[in-house]
């Protein structure tokens, strides 16, 4: 789950945010931040390394780029959790039903004569 991880930090979340508009120069990513070159170049390369951003040479720049692909291990992990949570989530409905039900029963039966 490296890709999990590596947007667990705000600084990588927001460049994945920033790619995923437009690609951009490691330059332009350092405008956006108060943080050094150096340290860009660190988060950059964990997003590389999780997959979620790929990188391509143009003359002297290098260009860097989301790479959808690498949401996909994002995505099947959110759908996995979803998918359980739902389940739990119908399941907790079903039970309050039930206890709501059970409840108007017996108010109904305390106000009979």
């Amino acid at each position: 789950m490296q890709s999990l991880l590596a947007i667990a930090d705000p600084t990588r979340r927001r460049m994945v945010e920033l790619l995923a508009i437009s690609e951009r120069t490691a330059g332009e990513l350092v405008r956006e931040f108060d943080l050094s070159a150096p340290a860009i170049s660190q988060h950059l390369n964990v997003l590389r390394e999780a997959g979620l951003v790929s990188t391509r040479a143009e003359g002297q720049s290098r260009i860097q780029t989301l790479n959808p692909d690498g949401l996909d291990e994002l995505e099947d992990w959110l759908e996995k959790t979803r998918s359980v949570w739902s389940r739990r989530l119908d399941a907790l409905e079903r039970e309050l039903r039930a206890e709501d039900a059970a409840n108007t029963k017996v108010r109904k039966k305390k106000s009979s004569p």
